[in-house]
């Protein structure tokens, strides 16, 4: 009986909130369209799938409604998503507007406040002097660990060839996961040949439960009695005390050489001696300070998931785009020759070798347009904003979606096909309709390094192997995480070449 008589308090209570919350917010948003939300779902309810549908249905939406739409994401919760290039310029060069969403909030007992997560004064100090560290001809040292570890890969995938179908994105992946930590932290966890170890499953286990969590329906107050809650204090436990471990050991052998001679610092610690990003940040003073052992271990993890996953996507794409285009396939060989008239077999690419590869820059800036590895990302803006004559409120989340641009035929013509030569003439007029790295103040910090990377080893592979689409032809299935990812696997075949 009570029941009865509660109801109606507490409908009266909703429908009070809602009415004041929409007047206190109509002075905002004012004509900006979307999918009328449905109840107390909003737009949810298309996206009950997951992420194998995010992309399409953000792409229809955008088609349907125009290039600047509301996404309702609860009944009192909505965000922006935005293809306009006018607003993505204004949001990419703003210096106000930096916060990220807080999506990225999933983060934070991994990452902490790393560069990826941190913003405001925090984020201004550690982006300008880990800069320093992403310097060309410090870069230049790690080629080295690309040519090294790929040879390995060469290896795994040798013995998959002549076989009709394999997906590459596992192995890649944890090729990547081996070249990161050899330049985050200057130790081989030997990834490739130990899959299954605790570290590199933990690494695995971390990445996917971001992405559940950024799709999940439940409340983030009922994370702690999930499984998965439980599952990320194992995981964290054995992240965390690898990477303590590293950095004591580092920071040992940093007292021991800084003892050894005063005079000789310069030496010890100069571009030629730094062989990890790590050994960079030990030298690192913001306010004549140097790093906590919190900081360090935040910057390291945040090089280890920026620097793994994301660059695997776009290996894993590339080599799936240049197996299924036989003609740029034909091109970049040819150009790989030419490079290396004489040796091609088993040379080992310098850094001026690999700035020569100018075709193969082009297919992988191709690959970055098509598959982006962050297919969108999540900011805060810090006070209300008037764009174009519409108000938008300090707080609101905007959705800033590079899938979208670069499939958009407002910036590229023929979107949906792969066409490598449409860079030789990139003239850079229209910057934030080609964002695969961000753009702006943050923009990613380590773009030249994937690029090498890249780079190296997929000039090994296109000299090892010839690549050809897998028998049955692989269809791929999109779908956008913490980074763009096939659910389906990424499938190819490959042959030797000698």
């Amino acid at each position: 009986m009570w029941i009865l008589l509660v109801l109606p308090i507490v409908a009266y209570i909703l429908v009070h909130i809602a009415s004041s919350r929409i007047k206190s917010q109509s002075k905002y948003l004012r004509n900006v369209p979307g999918k009328k939300p449905f109840l107390i779902f909003g737009n949810l309810l298309d996206f009950l799938p997951g992420s194998i549908v995010f992309l399409d249905n953000l792409m229809g939406y955008l088609k349907t409604y125009g290039d600047t739409i509301l996404f309702h994401d609860g009944l009192f919760s909505w965000m922006l998503v935005s293809t306009d290039y006018e607003f993505n310029e204004f949001m990419h060069s703003s210096s106000v507007h930096i916060e990220k969403s807080n999506l990225y909030h999933f983060f934070h007992g991994w990452l902490g406040q790393g560069l990826l997560t941190s913003f405001g004064s925090k984020w201004r100090n550690h982006r300008k002097v880990i800069t320093h560290s992403f310097h060309f001809s410090i870069l230049q040292q790690f080629i080295g660990s690309f040519d090294g570890v790929g040879d390995n890969l060469l290896k795994k995938l040798e013995s998959d060839a002549g076989k009709d179908s394999v997906e590459i994105s596992q192995l890649i992946s944890l090729y990547t996961l081996d070249v990161i930590c050899e330049a985050a932290m200057g130790v081989k966890i030997h990834a490739l040949d130990s899959g299954n170890s605790q570290y590199v499953k933990s690494i695995k286990d971390m990445c996917n439960i971001v992405a559940d969590r950024i799709f999940s329906y439940l409340s983030p107050r009922l994370y702690m009695l999930t499984a998965n809650y439980y599952k990320e204090k194992r995981a964290l436990r054995i992240i965390h005390k690898h990477v303590d471990a590293v950095i004591s050991q580092r920071i040992e052998e940093h007292n021991q050489k800084a003892k050894k001679s005063e005079s000789s610092q310069a030496d010890d610690f100069g571009v030629k001696k730094r062989l990890a990003f790590l050994d960079m940040l030990l030298d690192a003073r913001i306010d004549g300070k140097p790093l906590s052992r919190k900081e360090l271990r935040d910057e390291v993890n945040t090089f280890m998931f920026e620097g793994h996953d994301t660059t695997s996507s776009a290996i894993s794409f590339a080599l799936f785009a240049i197996a299924t285009h036989p003609e740029v396939q034909g091109k970049l060989f040819d150009e790989q020759t030419q490079i290396f008239p004489s040796d091609w077999k088993s040379a080992h690419a310098s850094h001026k070798q690999l700035m020569e590869m100018k075709y193969l820059d082009m297919v992988i800036k191709e690959t970055l347009r098509l598959y982006p590895p962050v297919p969108f990302y999540g900011r805060k803006l810090a006070q209300d904003v008037d764009f174009k004559g519409t108000l938008y409120p300090k707080g609101l989340t905007v959705f800033l979606f590079p899938y979208g641009c670069h499939r958009s035929a407002k910036y590229f013509p023929e979107p949906e096909k792969f066409i490598p030569e449409r860079f030789e003439n990139w003239t850079g007029k229209l910057p934030y309709a080609y964002t695969p790295f961000s753009a702006g103040p943050r923009n990613c910090i380590g773009q030249k390094f994937a690029m090498l990377e890249m780079l190296a080893i997929i000039s090994k592979i296109i000299r090892k192997f010839k690549l050809a689409p897998a028998r049955p032809e692989h269809e791929m299935q999109l779908a956008g995480e913490t980074i763009l990812i096939s659910k389906n696997g990424v499938n190819i075949s490959l042959e030797k070449r000698f």
